[in-house]
């Protein structure tokens, strides 16, 4: 049997004492949504990182799990659970529909065709006010496992915690696997990839399918967590957020997904008193992190420490 990384160990370490230093609730809450993003960022990470696919409106998928658990469960009745699957199928269902066609695009054209998904979504979630509240939004019941309704910061942190030790871990061994390699033979070379047999579109397809099954889950989660949902949480300026994220932690690394995803939720607190200049600062630390550390901040970590050996 494979042993845990060395990485997944201190995560696990660091997420067991965590709640033993956070003094309130306040503090959770940061950390819980750190836990949101981080595991969003790692499905994206697959995609961008590791396939070498960009999607500038990711957050669009997000926002359908988001609404799925609130328009379901409030107009229709549904389980809350049956609603975020059902959020999650349709969100993989339109990310199989659409790859097929996006990802015969390259560079700057296959960018441009996300961003426009993305903004679509937005604008339905926005216009379609008898079922989303339009751009006041619409509250979302609670969210109830195995008949025990989740509420208060510490029972999130509960769910949250494993969730991502366990979206790691899957990452890990999904990025060790052959459908890993070919992911990583793909974003080296499609020509090269295709001539030592790796069918290139169908690990785009693939690829782009999990990610956003992933991104759909954690809105739908993040939903029920906050209570109340509004097309923010599928606007450009999330997508942006969530890629910066990726770029900033690490392209390639799945740790540098969860570094990426804990600095840049902090930044906003640490601004809290600058309203308005999160976009700046988000633009600046992107533009900073791709002269300075193409790869990222875990990954030129990695190398300088391994070269300092």
């Amino acid at each position: 049997m494979r042993r845990p990384h060395p990485g997944l160990l201190v995560l696990g370490a660091i997420l067991l004492v965590l709640p033993l230093l956070l003094p309130n609730a306040f503090y959770f809450d940061i950390v819980n949504r750190m836990a949101i993003n981080a595991i969003v960022v790692l499905g994206l990470n697959l995609l961008i990182g590791f396939a070498g696919q960009i999607s500038l409106g990711h957050a669009g998928f997000f926002g359908i799990g988001a609404y799925a658990s609130a328009i379901l469960p409030t107009h229709y009745g549904w389980p809350p659970v049956a609603a975020m699957g059902a959020g999650a199928a349709g969100a993989a269902l339109l990310a199989s529909v659409i790859a097929p066609p996006i990802f015969r695009l390259s560079g700057h054209y296959l960018a441009m065709a996300t961003l426009g998904l993305g903004v679509v979504i937005s604008i339905v979630l926005k216009n379609e006010t008898a079922f989303t509240g339009g751009p006041d939004g619409m509250p979302v019941p609670p969210l109830s496992l195995f008949g025990l309704e989740i509420f208060g910061e510490r029972q999130w942190y509960g769910l949250f915690a494993p969730v991502l030790l366990f979206s790691v871990w899957a990452c890990q061994n999904l990025i060790d696997s052959p459908f890993g390699r070919a992911l990583r033979a793909l974003h080296g070379s499609e020509v090269a990839s295709q001539v030592v047999g790796v069918d290139v579109a169908r690990y785009k397809v693939a690829v782009f399918v999990l990610s956003a099954f992933i991104a759909s889950i954690m809105g739908s989660l993040t939903a029920h967590y906050v209570g109340f949902v509004t097309p923010n949480v599928a606007d450009f300026l999330h997508s942006i957020e969530l890629v910066t994220m990726v770029v900033v932690g690490g392209m390639a690394s799945v740790y540098g997904s969860v570094v990426g995803a804990v600095l840049l939720t902090a930044l906003p607190q640490a601004l809290a008193t600058f309203e308005g200049w999160e976009t700046v600062v988000f633009g600046a630390v992107l533009m900073l992190s791709m002269i300075f550390m193409p790869k990222g901040l875990v990954p030129t970590l990695a190398a300088r420490l391994g070269k300092g050996r």
